[in-house]
């Protein structure tokens, strides 16, 4: 028996690319990984095998880098509005397009007290993240920021949670709490094209900012007090949406060895880890 084909959709991902503009002394540095997915009248491909509609994988890869060529941007979300409407505007048969985006943070090298024209070093593992998707009728931008690691030695608890037989934890009203912060933030109408890079370093100082100075009494109390702050510092935003996983620090036993545990000692480990969810909307 045939059943229905109730969804479908395909696209290129892991599209890696370096922009570098050179249009001044000054050269400016892009790197991204990109992925692309359209929905819309491609039905046929699964039902027949019949392909006439379908934009090859490679013709998108090969967009990317076109479009990359052809047009200037100043931020990863103005990028991937280029790809996301292109798509929309080029292709009849596509009903919805979505690109998805982060970048390398790479950040220039200081010589002689000065930012250097055109050498640059690695930011670590932070990812700038850009989501653009439009359909024929509707269209939603979301920025954020991966991988973003943050740890502090004091000013944490975690105590008077929930008692019953399977408990072994035991309260802490002093413990280190690190973190990888996941972070997306919706736009709205006024977030400015030219503005996504001031966006994107007040929402990101109010994040860290928070997160040293508030006295945690959990991950979550933390989760909420960085979404109002954020929110607060951007009125280019409606909500943000956070994924924070524990990166726990384990107290080694020192005893063995004659040594008292001072709060200075640990074992770092992310395997299994505790994974804390919110998301915080503007009141209207």
């Amino acid at each position: 028996m045939n059943h229905e084909l109730t969804s479908q959709a395909y696209g290129k991902s892991r599209v890696r690319l370096t922009k570098v503009v050179r249009k001044t002394p000054v050269h400016q540095l892009f790197e991204f990984d990109v992925a692309v997915e359209l929905i819309g009248d491609f039905a046929p491909a699964y039902a027949d095998g019949n392909n006439q509609n379908v934009i090859a994988t490679d013709t998108i890869k090969n967009t990317i880098y076109v479009l990359a060529k052809e047009h200037d941007f100043s931020s990863v979300e103005q990028f991937s509005q280029i790809l996301t409407r292109h798509f929309l505007a080029t292709y009849p048969q596509v009903q919805g397009a979505s690109t998805i985006i982060t970048q390398s943070a790479w950040t220039r090298i200081t010589v002689d007290e000065k930012l250097h024209d055109h050498a640059f070093s690695n930011g670590g593992t932070q990812l700038r993240y850009s989501k653009s998707t439009a359909t024929r009728t509707s269209a939603s931008l979301i920025g954020g920021v991966r991988h973003l690691l943050v740890l502090k030695t004091t000013a944490s608890e975690w105590a008077d949670f929930h008692r019953d037989r399977y408990r072994t934890l035991k309260d802490s009203h002093d413990r280190l709490i690190a973190t990888r912060i996941d972070a997306d933030w919706t736009f709205n109408a006024k977030a400015a094209i030219n503005d996504f890079d001031s966006h994107n370093l007040a929402i990101t100082a109010s994040i860290l900012t928070t997160f040293a100075g508030h006295y945690s009494l959990g991950v979550q109390q933390t989760l909420l007090e960085m979404g109002n702050n954020a929110l607060d510092a951007c009125e280019a935003i409606d909500d943000i949406a956070f994924e924070l996983p524990n990166m726990h620090r384990i107290p080694f036993n020192l005893e063995p060895f004659g040594l008292a545990f001072e709060n200075d000692i640990f074992i770092a480990t992310d395997e299994p880890f505790g994974l804390i969810k919110g998301k915080v909307t503007r009141k209207k």
